[in-house]
């Protein structure tokens, strides 16, 4: 061995001192060193490559990446598409803002129809979560009518590429966490009227907050989600905002 494989030193032939199968420069003994893979030459050069694609893919998806992706809005659009979603983010914006500005109301948050849309999914979280056991089967209905927005913003961002209808379907998880704050906050009172006509005993809250001994909190965790409620709203307001003002030079330029 006259080259070393760690340093790459060369040892001159002159070199006397030191053992033959020792590197002069590192101490590096040959054998071992190529006994070892992780160790080899060619090892070295495969893992620096995957640090490299590891480095790029985490780059990839990065949080400028990220937002790069959910600001996302085609270069060709119809000015008509263009007014018709300008419309839509109006209604939805002055829409929110009669929810936000109404507190935990359950005239203003349970009276709007905008509920009884809401209400088929509630009830087949029950039912979907059911296998899990009775305190899963009974946080499911709320648990569902969270999940199912998210679960079509997802589907407009990935599938549609349709960030302006994502920025809806955020505003509506919004609502639904609105939506279950006066069910929440009646949780001690159980004087909600309810679909399933079996009087308080099938209070969702009712039941949660005394399985799991804080009904005494119940106004705490119904502001608690209303609040996050309002903050995510506000979200899908810049959000659809930033948007339609983007596309607002690829309808008219």
């Amino acid at each position: 061995m006259t080259t070393c494989p760690k340093c790459g030193y060369i040892r001159q032939p002159t070199e006397q001192s030191g053992h033959p199968d020792t590197c002069p420069s590192c101490g590096i003994v040959y054998h071992k060193w190529q006994a070892n893979p992780a160790l080899d030459p060619k090892s070295l050069r495969k893992r620096r490559r995957l640090q490299e694609t590891v480095i790029e893919t985490s780059n990839r998806f990065s949080l400028r990446a990220l937002l790069s992706y959910l600001t996302y809005v085609p270069t060709q659009i119809n000015p008509l598409v263009y007014w018709g979603r300008s419309a839509a983010y109006v209604i939805f914006f002055v829409w929110g803002w009669s929810f936000i500005l109404g507190g935990i109301s359950w005239e203003n948050i349970m009276g709007s129809f905008l509920h009884n849309i809401i209400l088929p999914f509630h009830e087949f979280g029950h039912v979907l979560f059911m296998p899990f056991g009775q305190f899963w089967m009974i946080l499911g209905g709320s648990l569902f009518q969270i999940m199912m927005p998210l679960i079509a913003m997802l589907a407009f961002i990935i599938q549609n590429r349709d960030n302006f209808a994502a920025s809806l379907m955020l505003w509506w998880t919004g609502h639904s966490f609105i939506d279950l704050s006066p069910y929440i906050a009646d949780a001690p009172y159980r004087a909600l009227p309810l679909i399933r006509g079996m009087g308080g005993e099938a209070h969702d809250w009712g039941n949660l907050l005394s399985m799991t001994g804080t009904l005494q909190h119940a106004a705490s965790f119904a502001r608690i989600s209303f609040n996050s409620g309002v903050i995510i709203m506000i979200i899908s307001f810049f959000w659809g905002g930033y948007l339609i003002n983007k596309q607002k030079k690829y309808a008219f330029y």
